[in-house]
């Protein structure tokens, strides 16, 4: 179930930015080669979120997602430079500012269209979470996760087609019956936990 009010949405988004911070600070030296997802780096999955949470000031400031993809690097070393702890505080505090103070009941215009931003607040917190795991996972740090956070993460499960999303999410995977709420939701995202 969606928090029922904005504070509350905005305080489970905090804690997933927090919870993602602490284990960006946590990758070792030479732990940003490491594979975290097929195809992804421990440094592509922190630039992944760098990068989403750099568009969320535009996209609340009426900006489609076609205006402002082109303003940004997708680039790995671009968004992460020399210190990718700084890169993903800094694009986490603008967006964190920009949600605080911005207008939860609108709307933002994504590639996919028109969004409530509730909606899209939804999102990325469960995107910090599920990426959260999967950077705890390559990197050998704690992958249990806040059960706030799970059940944050399972409103949008929720709303996956059972064929997962092409190109975002995997289809889910079987777990048993009786698997913890934490297995549940990540298998929903194509994770084994």
């Amino acid at each position: 179930m969606p928090p029922a009010d904005d504070a509350a949405l905005l305080e489970l988004f905090q804690r997933a930015q927090n919870a993602f911070t602490d284990l960006v600070d946590a990758v070792e030296a030479g732990r940003w080669d490491d594979e975290a997802l097929p195809g992804w780096t421990v440094a592509d999955l922190v630039a992944h979120l760098v990068d989403e949470a750099r568009w969320i000031p535009d996209l609340l400031a009426g900006d489609p997602a076609e205006l402002v993809d082109p303003r940004f690097s997708h680039a790995t070393d671009d968004l992460l430079g020399d210190d990718p702890l700084t890169a993903w505080e800094t694009a986490a505090d603008a967006a964190l500012a920009a949600l605080a103070t911005g207008d939860l009941a609108g709307t933002v215009h994504l590639t996919r269209g028109p969004t409530p931003v509730r909606e899209y607040v939804e999102e990325l917190t469960a995107d910090l979470v599920v990426h959260g795991w999967d950077l705890a996972s390559a990197t050998g740090g704690d992958v249990r996760i806040d059960p706030a956070l799970v059940r944050a993460a399972a409103v949008l499960a929720d709303r996956l087609p059972d064929d997962g999303v092409p190109g975002l999410f995997d289809p889910p995977l079987e777990v048993p019956d009786g698997a913890p709420e934490q297995v549940r939701v990540l298998a929903r995202f194509g994770r084994r936990a």
